[in-house]
């Protein structure tokens, strides 16, 4: 029987296979930029053949993953303003299982209540055009976001004179969420709440 590689041993697979690719140690050399042999002897295409290359790696480790049902989770522990708490995210270069995303939607509640925790007196910030810009809203305006996803994330910035508590309130597939590439199918929402007077830097 072979060993079937864990969720961690995944990652570093990924972030090595990255690496080479970038270092154009590994090329899709089919790939062109144009399609027409007279334009793409005049353009570059080492990036994407590069890129191609790391998202063809990335699609046979999440067909891995679905075939031997290895989880996508990480748990991360923040501490913030002298609170603690440990909580579940998909790693982003790996996929969820159905398993996972029952994880994350069991996880949204508790994920809620230490955000609304520790972001009291804070200001609070939607981000919209695709993260490009901020709107001040109210906080019942939050939870009635909240009401309508699915699993939660969170994302913390901190420096001696900043915190930034970033809440993602997802639905669908985490990996599709970002950057709204599985929308609507999946997609998430940023809020960003900051110290009295400062705006979001992410």
């Amino acid at each position: 029987m072979t060993n079937v590689y864990t969720t961690q041993e995944l990652i570093q697979i990924l972030a090595s296979e990255r690496q080479a690719c970038l270092k154009g140690e590994r090329l899709k050399l089919d790939v062109t930029v144009s399609g027409s042999p007279i334009l793409d002897q005049f353009i570059r295409s080492d990036g994407l053949q590069k890129f191609t290359a790391y998202q063809d790696f990335k699609a046979a480790i999440h067909q891995y993953q679905r075939e031997n049902n290895v989880s996508g989770i990480i748990w991360h522990e923040v501490i913030v303003k002298n609170k603690s708490f440990s909580y579940p995210e998909v790693d982003a270069q790996l996929l969820a299982l159905d398993s996972d995303l029952e994880i994350l939607k069991a996880a949204k509640d508790k994920i809620l209540l230490f955000w609304d925790e520790v972001t009291v007196g804070m200001d609070l910030y939607l981000s919209i055009h695709h993260g490009k810009l901020h709107q001040k809203i109210e906080r019942e305006y939050c939870f009635r976001i909240a009401q309508r996803s699915e699993w939660a994330g969170l994302l913390v910035y901190e420096k001696s004179d900043f915190l930034e508590m970033v809440l993602q309130l997802g639905w669908g597939k985490p990996e599709e969420a970002c950057y709204k590439r599985g929308f609507p199918a999946s997609g998430s929402e940023y809020i960003h709440a900051v110290n009295p007077g400062q705006k979001p830097i992410t």
